[in-house]
C-alpha cells in the first residue's frame, strides 16, 4: 500500500479553525423538523440555535462549578472569586439570549410549535444537574430518566455530592470558622436548611473579614443571577404563549412562577437586616 509523502501527511493533520471547532459537524446539527410539511418555518432555526447554545452554556457553568469546588477545597479564594465572576458573566449572557427569543412573535412560534411534540425544557438533564450542583435537591428529576442510563448516572452523581454552598461552608470551616458539624456532615441529598449559627458566622465575616466577605458576596451575586434568569424566563414564556400549557404538557408559565424568588443560599439573604 502506497503512503502519502511525509509533507502531505503533515499538511493533512494541520489543525485549522474549522477542524479544531468541528464546524462541519456543529453546523449540521440545526435540523428543521417543520421541513416535512413543506418549506421550513423561518423562526425554527432561531429557536434551535438559542436552545443549543443554552445547553453549551449549561455545560460550561457545570465545568466552572466543578472547578470552583476544587479551588474552595484548596483554600484558593482569589481563584474562586475569579471563577465566580466568569459564571456570573455567563449568566448575564443567558439572560440576554431570552431577549433574542422575544424577537419571535407568538404566531411565529406557534407556526412550528407542534413539531416539538413532547419535547420540553423539563427534559434538559444539564439544567437539572445545575440545580443539584447549586443545592436545589429533590428526587423528582431523577425519576424522569431510566435508572442506570447515562443521564440518570450524571444526575445521581450530582444528587449525592455536596452542593457548591456546602463547599463554601467547608472552606469557611477550614479557615477557622465554627460551622456546625451537623451541617458539614449532613445528608447532601436533602435540601439545605437555614441555620442561625451559620448566619451568625456570616455576620461576623461581613463585619471583620473583608476577604471572606467578597467571596460570600459573589455567592449572593450567583443566587441573584439565577433568580434574575428565572424571572426573565417566566416573562419570555408569558410573552410567547401566555397562559397556555407548555410543550410536553407542562404547566408552562404558571409552573415557572412557582420557582421565583426562592433563594438558593437563604442564609446570605437572612443576614441583611442584621448588618
Amino acid at each position: 500500500m502506497l503512503e502519502a509523502p511525509a509533507g502531505e501527511r503533515e499538511q493533512d493533520m494541520t489543525v485549522t479553525y474549522s477542524s479544531f471547532l468541528k464546524l462541519d459537524e456543529l453546523l449540521s446539527l440545526q435540523q428543521h423538523d417543520s421541513q416535512g410539511a413543506g418549506a421550513p418555518e423561518h423562526d425554527e432555526l432561531l429557536f434551535i440555535i438559542v436552545h443549543q447554545v443554552y445547553e453549551l452554556w449549561f455545560k460550561q457553568i457545570l465545568h466552572e462549578l466543578d472547578y470552583l469546588s476544587r479551588k474552595l477545597e484548596d483554600g484558593d479564594a482569589p481563584r474562586s472569586q475569579h471563577t465566580l465572576k466568569r459564571i456570573l458573566t455567563v449568566l448575564k449572557i443567558r439572560v440576554a439570549h431570552l431577549g433574542i427569543l422575544e424577537t419571535m412573535t407568538p404566531t411565529e412560534f406557534l407556526a412550528f410549535r407542534d413539531h416539538l411534540e413532547s419535547g420540553s425544557g423539563f427534559e434538559s438533564y444539564q439544567f437539572r444537574e445545575l440545580e443539584f450542583a447549586l443545592g436545589y435537591k429533590r428526587p423528582g428529576p431523577l425519576e424522569r430518566y431510566e435508572q442506570g442510563s447515562p443521564e440518570w448516572q450524571r444526575l445521581e452523581a450530582r444528587y449525592v455530592a455536596p452542593s457548591i454552598w456546602d463547599c463554601l461552608l467547608s472552606y469557611l470551616a477550614r479557615a477557622g470558622y465554627e460551622i456546625p458539624v451537623e451541617i458539614l456532615e449532613r445528608d447532601f441529598t436533602q435540601p439545605m436548611f437555614t441555620s442561625e449559627e451559620v448566619q451568625a458566622i456570616l455576620i461576623e465575616i461581613h463585619r471583620n473579614d473583608p476577604a471572606a466577605t467578597v467571596l460570600c458576596e459573589r455567592f449572593t451575586d450567583l443566587d441573584e443571577g439565577i433568580q434574575e434568569w428565572r424571572y426573565r424566563h417566566v416573562k419570555m414564556v408569558e410573552r410567547t404563549i401566555g397562559t397556555k400549557r407548555g410543550t410536553g404538557g407542562s404547566a408552562g408559565a404558571e409552573y415557572l412562577k412557582t420557582t421565583l424568588f426562592k433563594p438558593l443560599f437563604p442564609d446570605l439573604w437572612a443576614i441583611r437586616t442584621e448588618l
